[in-house]
């Protein structure tokens, strides 16, 4: 699988990186990671236009701050790229930061890392202010990091039985190792929660044929070799799994990009940014 890590040299942006070598994927991924420079955007402080009389210099000295760092976060990439044993390469490119990740990430099967904060508004990349972006545009899923990688042992799993649901169990089925450590004689599956929040009004028939989806789901986690549960919750789909999230200490939320249509009244796709802003941890969102 490709997997396209954006970094702007900030801890965020590093720990995508260490996330892309760290997740239990079936078969090794071939990584790039990226570092993009929107030279367009530089701007003296507390100005509005990029280039204003009087401010030449300041931006010269900046663009030669940006390059340097530039060039600190290529080597720093390239080392860590080595030391994960991970396959792939560090570019640079220059241009608009949303836009240009967009332009190289994988078209459908892959994975596009980002980092949920930046560098500081000062510094003019703040990978924050493109992950919400590149959820909605990316063709392929994209994880927005909010923590430093750490062993996957539990997984919150939102699903709502719409397609974009159903694509997000076939993630994990298809792209997960349950037990990343079981050769090694001292594994433990990954815990998967598959959580599905239904409208506080109850409609007739409607909490039984979604517990019926959610087995469904479970069984198939199971029979893959992750250990997993139903969880059927009332109220708002964002508040219900992020407060499941908390209370189970998940590494990451894995949900779909879109969900149900607007008749249906709950919209997977409608909290997913939300989710992506205020979850305590990492979050995967597939398309």
């Amino acid at each position: 699988m490709n997997v396209l890590v954006a970094t702007d040299g900030s801890k965020h942006g590093g720990w995508g990186l260490n996330w892309a070598g760290t997740l239990p994927f079936v078969k090794p991924p071939r990584v790039t990671v990226l570092h993009v420079l929107d030279i367009a955007a530089l701007r003296a402080p507390f100005l509005s236009q990029p280039v204003m009389a009087g401010t030449e210099r300041y931006i010269r000295e900046e663009l030669q701050r940006m390059e340097t760092r530039c060039a600190k976060t290529l080597k720093e990439a390239t080392e860590e790229l080595a030391a994960l044993k991970l396959k792939g390469r560090v570019r640079k490119e220059q241009g608009a930061v949303a836009p240009t990740i967009l332009k190289r990430a994988p078209k459908r099967d892959g994975l596009l890392v980002v980092g949920s904060q930046g560098l500081d508004a000062l510094d003019r990349f703040m990978l924050g202010s493109v992950s919400t972006n590149l959820i909605h545009h990316a063709t392929c899923p994209v994880l927005v990091v909010k923590g430093e990688a750490a062993p996957l042992r539990r997984i919150i799993l939102a699903t709502d039985g719409s397609n974009a649901s159903a694509k997000a169990l076939a993630f994990v089925l298809a792209k997960f190792q349950p037990d990343p450590s079981a050769g090694k004689g001292w594994g433990v599956p990954i815990h998967v929660s598959v959580i599905h929040v239904m409208p506080p009004v109850k409609y007739p028939g409607l909490e039984e044929a979604n517990r019926r989806l959610l087995e469904q789901s479970v069984q198939k986690l199971i029979k893959a070799g992750f250990t997993a549960e139903p969880l059927c919750r009332f109220g708002k789909p964002a508040e219900e799994i992020m407060k499941l999230s908390s209370k189970q200490h998940a590494d990451l939320i894995v949900m779909g990009a879109k969900g149900l249509g607007a008749v249906a009244r709950f919209l997977l796709g409608s909290v997913s940014t939300r989710v992506v802003q205020q979850a305590n941890c990492s979050v995967l969102v597939v398309r």
